[in-house]
């Protein structure tokens, strides 16, 4: 997801190099609603203390109350954590980040026993990582207990060993053995020595202090800057700890420089600017969508809210579409990165910028305050702003001069405003003009936007003509975006024309003999509609007019056909009319009588057949007596039983295919065992005569 990210930030900051101008607003509700939905426990657990920490320090920093429970199962998974002696180093870090939220019931010697592991993880550290999880454990361990007394006796020593990883450029490497440099280990360093300043059990040597101060001067230098003022720090590192983009390396070195100022008495010097456009590139990211990239935006922020000596303030108007013809003022609100508000200032409008001009008027207006919303207002507009877009170049003001020294506002900020309004639309006719003179022959008024239902008649030796003014609430010419004439022949042909303007009137004039070509020699009606639009436009439309009789002249053998129009789906693949059957009456049936007189008629041959039978003095002598021929003869004649069931099946239910099938495979049944059969019958009797 940090990976996406990345790419997202790069692509959002290349977009923002084009334009000089941006509207940033601090955290709002909708990063609490993401908190709640992003980090959501499973079965009652975060996953892994990490994970767990990033949630709960989110929380504690949006100030969200009605959070997930997870206190028991976060508490356990800690306590297991701290007392067991097999722990990574990185996972009793964790630990003790998650207890600095949760407070989990813990021994005095359990902290004892934890401030010995650390300390011996200490010594024995040979990576930036080490370092970083040792001093920032000792950091919690003095933070949450006052029994344990953490001091480093040898922080001296400890710092150089630190420092021995940094570049030339500011950035540090992880490792002595990695060669590779990045910019989120710059934070982490810079973080880790913070902590070793603070545990130090006697004061750092200065000019330590001072070779880090000209680090973090180098490491502010290769920054990267856009036209808008946004600042973040590149990288493309990937090593252990995963991908590391601008996001993650920018907040990386915001969480290392504001530790570092914390614990140092010195001032930073830090650049405002540069912090003002890191806060900016922040907020500028919005919402992310991965749980991880938010803790990384949240806690980049609160640092940002609490870096001593370079505290920035972000301009942010509630509303950036402003409507003329309601008279909505333009209200501007300063405040931190996470919300809170500002100290006493003014706010005022220095110059307007027209979009896309370089021209600027010179205003310097100062914005009242409304202390109930916390916003500054511009009562009145001035005079030169019409519908439009608009870039207003506003500077901050503290009332009290010491407050720079606390909070950075980056000077003049421009903002781009839109501004709209309901355009005046006069003088709109259409009329028929006679091509030889230009008379009028046909005149019609027009209520636009409004109902209209025209109907007028040409020729090809005609022109049609319509006209109309665009007036702005200021009482100036406007020309839309849009402005659209289209004529449809009744057979779906459309033609679009653009409506030219010239000074403040629109107009166009259609000569029908120059366009009958155009129009594939088709007379007959043509529906008129305009359309008039622009975004600054509160009132744009589009709307039927009326219509026209065209006459124009027959088509030439090797004129242009009109274009085949296109089918409407709905038509073809829509439902289809309900098909209505009305089955034939069933024919009239016989009297029941008839029918069973029939139904004996037919089975009278049966009975015929077994008194035949009788007569014949049929008997059962020739049946085979041994196993196997009687077998056979039993197959046989139960093959018989089965075609006569058959065709007792197929005169009732089954149709011809169907009982052929069956017949076939009976009749090759029949045909073998009939055959065994027929031979013991045979070499039975050529036995007798024999004997």
């Amino acid at each position: 997801m940090a990976r996406n990210l990345g790419f997202l930030v790069v692509a959002l900051l290349v977009l923002a190099s084009s334009c000089d101008s941006a509207i940033f607003s601090p955290v709002s509700e909708s990063h609490r609603s993401a908190a709640l939905e992003l980090f959501s426990p499973i079965d009652g657990s975060f996953g892994s203390l990490e994970e767990t920490y990033e949630a709960l320090k989110t929380f504690e920093v949006l100030g969200i109350k009605k959070k997930p429970d997870i206190r028991t199962s976060a508490c356990a998974s800690v306590v297991d954590t701290l007392q067991s002696t097999s722990s990574a180093l990185k996972d009793l870090f964790h630990a003790l980040r998650v207890n600095g939220i949760l407070k989990c019931d813990l021994s005095n010697e359990a902290f004892t026993g934890i401030e010995s592991r650390l300390k011996d993880s200490l010594n024995a550290a040979n990576s930036l990582l080490d370092f970083y999880y040792s001093i920032g454990g000792l950091m919690l361990v003095k933070d949450q207990t006052s029994v344990v007394h953490v001091h480093l006796g040898d922080a001296d020593k400890i710092f150089r060993s630190i420092k021995a990883l940094s570049q030339s450029d500011g950035r540090w490497r992880l490792s002595s053995n990695n060669p590779e440099s990045s910019n989120d280990a710059a934070g982490i360093a810079l973080e880790t020595l913070a902590g070793v300043i603070s545990l130090a059990s006697s004061e750092i040597d200065h000019s330590l202090i001072a070779t880090l101060k000209n680090d973090i001067a180098k490491l502010f230098d290769g920054i990267e800057r856009y036209d808008d003022g946004t600042c973040y720090f590149d990288e493309k590192l990937v090593d252990a700890r995963g991908h590391h983009g601008p996001l993650s390396a920018s907040a990386s070195v915001v969480r290392g420089v504001t530790a570092f100022a914390a614990v140092t008495s010195e001032s930073l010097n830090l650049p405002g600017e540069k912090i003002l456009g890191l806060a900016k590139f922040f907020l500028g990211i919005g919402v992310p969508g991965g749980a991880k990239d938010l803790y990384y935006q949240i806690l980049a922020l609160a640092c940002l809210e609490n870096i001593r000596g370079s505290v920035p303030l972000i301009l942010s108007l509630p509303a950036t579409v402003l409507s003329v013809t309601k008279k909505d003022q333009l209200k501007v609100r300063l405040s931190t990165v996470l919300g809170s508000s500002a100290p006493p200032l003014s706010v005022k409008l220095m110059q307007i910028f027209v979009s896309g001009s370089k021209d600027a008027s010179i205003i310097d207006q100062k914005l009242k305050f409304d202390p109930d919303n916390s916003v500054h207002v511009l009562e009145k507009l001035p005079p030169n702003v019409n519908v439009g877009n608009y870039i207003f170049s506003f500077e901050v003001v503290f009332d009290d001069p010491e407050h720079k020294k606390n909070y950075v506002t980056g000077g003049r900020t421009k903002v781009p405003i839109h501004f709209t309004g309901i355009i005046k639309i006069d003088s709109a006719e259409i009329a028929v003009l006679d091509s030889d003179l230009g008379s009028i022959e046909s005149q019609k008024k027009l209520e636009l936007p409004g109902e209209n239902a025209v109907a007028l008649s040409a020729n090809h030796l005609q022109k049609l003509r319509l006209s109309f003014q665009l007036i702005t609430p200021a009482g100036q010419a406007f020309k839309p975006h849009q402005a659209f004439l289209k004529l449809r022949h009744e057979s779906g042909v459309e033609h679009i024309f653009v409506v030219g303007n010239s000074g403040k009137k629109f107009e166009i004039v259609l000569d029908f003999l120059g366009l009958v070509e155009k129009f594939y020699y088709l007379s007959g009606r043509y529906e008129i509609q305009l359309t008039v639009g622009d975004s600054v436009m509160e009132n744009s439309f589009l709307q039927p007019l009326g219509h026209i009789e065209l006459d124009l002249p027959d088509a030439p053998e090797k004129a242009a056909r009109p274009p085949p129009q296109p089918v409407d789906p709905y038509t073809r693949y829509g439902p289809k009319a309900e098909i209505t059957h009305i089955f034939r009456a069933p024919e009239k049936r016989p009297p029941r009588e008839l029918s069973l007189a029939f139904l004996g008629l037919v089975l009278l041959p049966f009975f015929g057949f077994l008194a035949g039978l009788v007569l014949l003095r049929a008997n059962l002598k020739n049946w085979p007596k041994s196993t196997v021929p009687a077998t056979f003869a039993s197959l046989f004649h139960l093959g018989i039983a089965a075609v006569l069931l058959l065709y007792a099946f197929f005169w009732f239910k089954l149709d011809l295919f169907t009982t052929l099938k069956v017949l076939s495979i009976l009749g090759v049944f029949l045909m073998f065992v009939g055959h065994k059969t027929l031979s013991h019958l045979a070499s039975t009797s050529a036995k007798l005569k024999s004997a």
